[in-house]
Protein backbone atom coordinates (compact mmCIF):
# COMPACT_ATOMS: atom_id res chain seq x y z
CA UNK A 1 0.00 0.00 0.00
CA UNK A 2 1.65 3.63 -1.03
CA UNK A 3 -0.63 5.94 0.90
CA UNK A 4 -0.01 9.63 0.61
CA UNK A 5 1.67 11.21 3.52
CA UNK A 6 -1.73 13.24 3.51
CA UNK A 7 -5.20 13.31 1.32
CA UNK A 8 -7.46 16.34 0.65
CA UNK A 9 -10.56 15.76 2.78
CA UNK A 10 -12.39 18.91 3.14
CA UNK A 11 -12.78 21.92 1.38
CA UNK A 12 -13.89 25.66 2.51
CA UNK A 13 -15.96 27.50 -0.48
CA UNK A 14 -17.08 31.06 -0.53
CA UNK A 15 -19.10 32.05 -3.68
CA UNK A 16 -17.69 29.89 -6.27
CA UNK A 17 -14.01 30.15 -5.11
CA UNK A 18 -12.29 27.17 -2.42
CA UNK A 19 -11.27 29.55 -0.21
CA UNK A 20 -9.48 26.90 2.49
CA UNK A 21 -8.68 23.07 2.84
CA UNK A 22 -8.00 20.71 5.62
CA UNK A 23 -6.13 17.78 4.95
CA UNK A 24 -5.81 14.66 6.80
CA UNK A 25 -5.76 11.15 7.04
CA UNK A 26 -8.56 8.10 7.86
CA UNK A 27 -8.21 4.56 8.95
CA UNK A 28 -11.20 2.18 8.86
CA UNK A 29 -10.10 -1.64 10.67
CA UNK A 30 -11.88 -4.55 12.00
CA UNK A 31 -11.74 -5.93 15.29
CA UNK A 32 -8.75 -8.51 13.77
CA UNK A 33 -6.87 -5.90 12.72
CA UNK A 34 -7.74 -5.64 8.92
CA UNK A 35 -7.22 -2.61 7.50
CA UNK A 36 -10.34 -2.23 5.23
CA UNK A 37 -9.98 1.21 3.96
CA UNK A 38 -8.35 4.13 4.27
CA UNK A 39 -7.31 7.91 3.08
CA UNK A 40 -4.19 9.43 3.64
CA UNK A 41 -1.51 7.42 5.89
CA UNK A 42 -3.76 5.07 7.90
CA UNK A 43 -0.64 4.77 10.21
CA UNK A 44 -0.35 8.61 11.08
CA UNK A 45 1.06 8.60 14.70
CA UNK A 46 -1.05 11.29 16.44
CA UNK A 47 -2.30 11.91 20.22
CA UNK A 48 -5.33 10.13 20.97
CA UNK A 49 -6.61 13.08 22.86
CA UNK A 50 -10.29 12.69 24.08
CA UNK A 51 -11.11 10.04 21.70
CA UNK A 52 -9.16 8.03 24.32
CA UNK A 53 -12.34 8.38 27.04
CA UNK A 54 -14.24 5.04 25.90
CA UNK A 55 -10.82 3.17 26.37
CA UNK A 56 -10.01 5.49 29.77
CA UNK A 57 -13.25 4.21 31.44
CA UNK A 58 -12.41 0.35 31.06
CA UNK A 59 -9.96 -0.30 33.67
CA UNK A 60 -12.66 1.03 36.50
CA UNK A 61 -15.70 -1.44 35.22
CA UNK A 62 -13.37 -4.85 34.21
CA UNK A 63 -12.56 -4.34 37.90
CA UNK A 64 -16.01 -4.29 39.26
CA UNK A 65 -16.50 -0.50 39.65
CA UNK A 66 -20.03 -0.35 38.37
CA UNK A 67 -21.46 -2.53 40.82
CA UNK A 68 -18.91 -1.30 43.74
CA UNK A 69 -20.29 2.63 43.51
CA UNK A 70 -23.74 1.76 41.65
CA UNK A 71 -22.85 3.41 38.70
CA UNK A 72 -26.13 4.27 36.46
CA UNK A 73 -25.85 4.05 32.78
CA UNK A 74 -25.61 7.95 32.56
CA UNK A 75 -22.86 8.40 34.86
CA UNK A 76 -21.03 5.47 32.71
CA UNK A 77 -21.44 7.04 29.76
CA UNK A 78 -20.23 10.61 31.38
CA UNK A 79 -17.15 9.01 32.53
CA UNK A 80 -16.55 8.81 28.53
CA UNK A 81 -17.69 12.35 27.83
CA UNK A 82 -16.63 15.62 26.60
CA UNK A 83 -19.73 17.40 28.13
CA UNK A 84 -20.75 20.81 27.39
CA UNK A 85 -21.34 21.47 31.09
CA UNK A 86 -25.00 21.61 30.74
CA UNK A 87 -26.62 21.65 34.22
CA UNK A 88 -27.57 17.93 33.75
CA UNK A 89 -23.95 17.15 33.36
CA UNK A 90 -22.69 18.69 36.52
CA UNK A 91 -25.24 17.24 38.38
CA UNK A 92 -24.03 13.74 37.36
CA UNK A 93 -20.63 14.41 37.81
CA UNK A 94 -21.40 15.71 41.24
CA UNK A 95 -23.42 12.43 41.90
CA UNK A 96 -20.26 10.13 40.83
CA UNK A 97 -17.90 12.44 43.72
CA UNK A 98 -20.95 11.99 46.16
CA UNK A 99 -20.81 7.86 45.63
CA UNK A 100 -16.86 8.33 46.23
CA UNK A 101 -17.24 10.34 49.39
CA UNK A 102 -15.31 13.38 47.84
CA UNK A 103 -16.49 16.71 46.49
CA UNK A 104 -15.77 19.29 43.79
CA UNK A 105 -12.23 19.59 45.13
CA UNK A 106 -10.81 16.12 44.96
CA UNK A 107 -10.94 16.98 40.55
CA UNK A 108 -7.68 17.82 39.03
CA UNK A 109 -8.95 18.74 35.99
CA UNK A 110 -9.59 22.84 36.42
CA UNK A 111 -12.25 25.13 35.77
CA UNK A 112 -13.86 25.45 32.28
CA UNK A 113 -17.04 27.55 31.14
CA UNK A 114 -19.24 25.36 29.29
CA UNK A 115 -19.04 24.75 26.23
CA UNK A 116 -22.89 24.63 25.37
CA UNK A 117 -23.02 28.51 25.00
CA UNK A 118 -26.50 28.40 26.93
CA UNK A 119 -25.55 26.70 30.37
CA UNK A 120 -22.24 29.25 29.76
CA UNK A 121 -24.80 32.19 29.63
CA UNK A 122 -26.92 31.31 32.72
CA UNK A 123 -23.45 31.14 34.57
CA UNK A 124 -22.78 34.51 33.47
CA UNK A 125 -26.47 36.16 34.10
CA UNK A 126 -26.14 34.87 37.68
CA UNK A 127 -22.86 35.98 38.52
CA UNK A 128 -21.59 32.64 39.15
CA UNK A 129 -18.32 31.54 38.29
CA UNK A 130 -17.68 27.90 36.25
CA UNK A 131 -15.82 25.00 38.48
CA UNK A 132 -14.67 22.01 37.45
CA UNK A 133 -18.00 20.35 37.22
CA UNK A 134 -18.17 22.58 34.14
CA UNK A 135 -15.49 21.40 32.37
CA UNK A 136 -16.03 19.11 29.43
CA UNK A 137 -13.92 16.05 31.30
CA UNK A 138 -14.94 15.92 34.95
CA UNK A 139 -16.88 13.03 34.34
CA UNK A 140 -13.87 11.60 33.37
CA UNK A 141 -11.60 12.98 36.01
CA UNK A 142 -14.62 11.03 38.25
CA UNK A 143 -13.79 7.80 36.47
CA UNK A 144 -9.99 8.19 37.27
CA UNK A 145 -10.91 9.19 40.75
CA UNK A 146 -13.36 6.17 40.96
CA UNK A 147 -10.52 3.54 40.27
CA UNK A 148 -8.31 5.32 42.82
CA UNK A 149 -10.67 4.29 45.44
CA UNK A 150 -10.40 1.07 43.79
CA UNK A 151 -7.19 0.28 43.63
CA UNK A 152 -6.54 1.65 47.32
CA UNK A 153 -4.64 3.97 46.43
CA UNK A 154 -4.15 7.52 47.19
CA UNK A 155 -6.35 9.60 45.25
CA UNK A 156 -3.92 12.58 45.62
CA UNK A 157 -2.24 13.41 42.58
CA UNK A 158 -3.94 10.76 40.80
CA UNK A 159 -3.23 13.36 37.06
CA UNK A 160 0.38 12.29 37.50
CA UNK A 161 1.71 9.80 34.77
CA UNK A 162 3.06 7.90 37.40
CA UNK A 163 0.47 7.59 39.79
CA UNK A 164 -1.14 3.86 39.53
CA UNK A 165 -4.26 5.24 37.88
CA UNK A 166 -2.58 6.60 34.91
CA UNK A 167 -0.24 3.24 34.96
CA UNK A 168 -3.12 1.23 34.35
CA UNK A 169 -4.87 3.51 32.03
CA UNK A 170 -1.82 3.69 29.76
CA UNK A 171 -1.52 -0.31 29.87
CA UNK A 172 -5.28 -0.56 28.87
CA UNK A 173 -5.24 1.58 26.03
CA UNK A 174 -2.05 -0.06 24.82
CA UNK A 175 -3.46 -3.53 25.14
CA UNK A 176 -6.58 -2.23 23.34
CA UNK A 177 -5.14 -0.94 20.77
CA UNK A 178 -2.31 -4.15 20.08
CA UNK A 179 0.79 -1.90 20.87
CA UNK A 180 3.41 -2.03 22.80
CA UNK A 181 3.11 0.56 25.94
CA UNK A 182 7.17 2.01 25.37
CA UNK A 183 5.75 2.81 22.11
CA UNK A 184 3.25 5.45 23.17
CA UNK A 185 4.49 8.82 23.04
CA UNK A 186 3.05 10.71 26.22
CA UNK A 187 1.43 14.55 26.09
CA UNK A 188 -0.12 16.50 28.81
CA UNK A 189 -3.92 16.60 27.82
CA UNK A 190 -5.67 20.05 28.34
CA UNK A 191 -7.79 18.81 31.20
CA UNK A 192 -4.02 18.01 32.76
CA UNK A 193 -3.82 13.96 32.80
CA UNK A 194 -1.71 12.29 30.03
CA UNK A 195 -2.60 11.63 26.47
CA UNK A 196 -1.64 8.87 24.58
CA UNK A 197 0.12 8.68 21.16
CA UNK A 198 -0.51 5.94 18.65
CA UNK A 199 -0.99 5.10 15.15
CA UNK A 200 -4.49 6.18 13.62
CA UNK A 201 -4.58 2.02 12.48
CA UNK A 202 -4.38 1.04 16.35
CA UNK A 203 -6.96 3.47 17.51
CA UNK A 204 -9.00 2.18 14.78
CA UNK A 205 -8.38 -1.08 16.02
CA UNK A 206 -9.08 -0.37 19.38
CA UNK A 207 -12.55 1.54 18.72
CA UNK A 208 -13.43 -2.09 16.14
CA UNK A 209 -12.45 -4.23 19.52
CA UNK A 210 -14.28 -1.78 22.04
CA UNK A 211 -17.53 -2.64 19.92
CA UNK A 212 -17.21 -6.17 19.52
CA UNK A 213 -14.89 -7.22 21.80
CA UNK A 214 -14.20 -11.30 20.80
CA UNK A 215 -11.40 -12.36 22.25
CA UNK A 216 -10.51 -9.95 25.50
CA UNK A 217 -11.14 -11.34 28.78
CA UNK A 218 -14.47 -11.86 30.04
CA UNK A 219 -14.34 -9.01 32.49
CA UNK A 220 -12.67 -6.65 29.66
CA UNK A 221 -15.18 -7.69 26.93
CA UNK A 222 -18.36 -7.01 29.56
CA UNK A 223 -16.47 -3.66 30.44
CA UNK A 224 -16.65 -2.76 26.76
CA UNK A 225 -20.32 -3.94 26.10
CA UNK A 226 -21.13 -1.71 29.54
CA UNK A 227 -19.70 1.73 27.86
CA UNK A 228 -21.14 0.98 24.85
CA UNK A 229 -24.91 -0.08 26.47
CA UNK A 230 -24.52 3.06 28.33
CA UNK A 231 -24.23 5.62 25.53
CA UNK A 232 -26.98 3.60 24.06
CA UNK A 233 -29.08 4.31 26.85
CA UNK A 234 -28.03 7.91 27.63
CA UNK A 235 -26.48 9.26 24.26
CA UNK A 236 -26.83 13.07 26.04
CA UNK A 237 -24.23 12.42 28.46
CA UNK A 238 -21.76 11.57 26.05
CA UNK A 239 -21.75 15.39 24.40
CA UNK A 240 -24.93 16.89 25.06
CA UNK A 241 -27.16 19.19 22.94
CA UNK A 242 -26.86 19.90 19.12
CA UNK A 243 -23.70 17.80 19.49
CA UNK A 244 -22.79 15.18 16.97
CA UNK A 245 -21.56 12.10 18.82
CA UNK A 246 -24.98 12.65 20.93
CA UNK A 247 -26.93 13.03 17.50
CA UNK A 248 -25.20 9.98 16.23
CA UNK A 249 -26.12 7.73 18.77
CA UNK A 250 -29.33 8.65 19.53
CA UNK A 251 -29.94 8.81 15.17
CA UNK A 252 -28.58 5.17 15.08
CA UNK A 253 -30.09 3.77 18.10
CA UNK A 254 -26.54 3.10 19.32
CA UNK A 255 -26.35 1.41 15.73
CA UNK A 256 -22.73 4.07 15.84
CA UNK A 257 -20.69 5.07 18.45
CA UNK A 258 -18.55 8.01 18.25
CA UNK A 259 -16.43 9.87 20.02
CA UNK A 260 -14.60 13.48 19.30
CA UNK A 261 -11.53 14.56 20.33
CA UNK A 262 -9.32 17.82 20.17
CA UNK A 263 -7.22 18.74 17.50
CA UNK A 264 -9.25 17.21 14.78
CA UNK A 265 -9.87 13.98 16.04
CA UNK A 266 -12.95 11.71 15.28
CA UNK A 267 -13.28 7.83 16.44
CA UNK A 268 -16.12 5.69 16.06
CA UNK A 269 -17.34 1.76 16.36
CA UNK A 270 -19.79 -0.09 14.40
CA UNK A 271 -20.41 -3.10 17.10
CA UNK A 272 -22.59 -5.34 14.90
CA UNK A 273 -19.95 -5.35 12.30
CA UNK A 274 -16.95 -4.89 14.17
CA UNK A 275 -15.37 -2.00 12.25
CA UNK A 276 -13.45 0.89 14.05
CA UNK A 277 -12.59 4.28 12.55
CA UNK A 278 -10.46 6.59 13.43
CA UNK A 279 -9.85 10.27 11.64
CA UNK A 280 -7.09 13.20 11.66
CA UNK A 281 -7.52 16.42 10.55
CA UNK A 282 -3.87 17.54 10.30
CA UNK A 283 -3.90 21.09 10.73
CA UNK A 284 -6.30 20.26 13.88
CA UNK A 285 -9.61 22.37 12.52
CA UNK A 286 -12.99 21.01 14.57
CA UNK A 287 -14.70 22.36 11.33
CA UNK A 288 -13.61 20.22 9.75
CA UNK A 289 -14.35 16.77 11.68
CA UNK A 290 -17.87 15.88 11.42
CA UNK A 291 -17.82 16.70 7.59
CA UNK A 292 -15.08 14.20 7.44
CA UNK A 293 -16.75 11.54 9.83
CA UNK A 294 -20.47 11.73 8.59
CA UNK A 295 -18.72 11.34 5.10
CA UNK A 296 -16.27 8.30 5.78
CA UNK A 297 -20.02 6.86 7.47
CA UNK A 298 -21.83 7.53 4.10
CA UNK A 299 -19.00 5.95 1.82
CA UNK A 300 -18.66 2.84 4.03
CA UNK A 301 -22.74 2.41 3.39
CA UNK A 302 -23.31 2.88 7.78
CA UNK A 303 -25.92 5.64 7.47
CA UNK A 304 -29.27 5.21 5.81
CA UNK A 305 -31.18 7.69 3.78
CA UNK A 306 -33.16 9.63 6.40
CA UNK A 307 -29.87 9.06 9.44
CA UNK A 308 -28.08 10.71 6.32
CA UNK A 309 -30.55 13.78 5.73
CA UNK A 310 -30.63 14.16 9.76
CA UNK A 311 -27.15 14.59 9.66
CA UNK A 312 -27.00 17.18 6.13
CA UNK A 313 -25.85 20.18 9.22
CA UNK A 314 -23.10 18.07 10.08
CA UNK A 315 -22.11 16.72 6.87
CA UNK A 316 -22.22 19.95 5.06
CA UNK A 317 -22.31 23.12 7.32
CA UNK A 318 -23.31 25.93 5.74
CA UNK A 319 -20.83 29.29 6.08
CA UNK A 320 -22.98 32.00 6.88
CA UNK A 321 -21.72 35.70 6.87
CA UNK A 322 -23.10 37.76 9.70
CA UNK A 323 -26.45 38.78 8.21
CA UNK A 324 -27.26 34.92 8.21
CA UNK A 325 -26.51 34.49 4.38
CA UNK A 326 -25.34 31.87 3.47
CA UNK A 327 -22.03 32.27 0.88
CA UNK A 328 -20.57 29.50 1.26
CA UNK A 329 -20.24 25.68 2.67
CA UNK A 330 -17.68 23.13 4.49
CA UNK A 331 -18.00 20.10 2.23
CA UNK A 332 -15.62 16.26 2.24
CA UNK A 333 -14.42 15.81 -1.27
CA UNK A 334 -12.34 12.90 -0.18
CA UNK A 335 -12.71 9.29 -1.37
CA UNK A 336 -12.08 6.47 0.88
CA UNK A 337 -9.28 3.49 -0.50
CA UNK A 338 -10.81 0.26 -0.14
CA UNK A 339 -8.28 -2.66 0.61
Amino acid sequence: MDAPENELLVEISRGSMTESVHRGHIAVVDNERKLLAYAGNPEFYTFTRSTAKLLQAIPLLEAGGSERFGLTPSETALLCASHGGEPEHAATALEILRKLGVDESALGCGPQEPMYKPAADAIKRERREPGQLHNNCSGKHAGMLALAKLMNVPIQQYIAPEHPVQQKMLRTVADMCGVPPESITLGTDGCGVPVFAVPLASLAFAYARLGRPDGLSPERAEACRTIIGAIRKAPFYVAGSNRFDTRLAELTQGRIIGKMGAEGLYAATVPEQGIGIALKIEDGAERAIYPAATETLLQLGLLNVEEALQLASFHQPAVNNRRGDQVGSVRPVFRLHRV
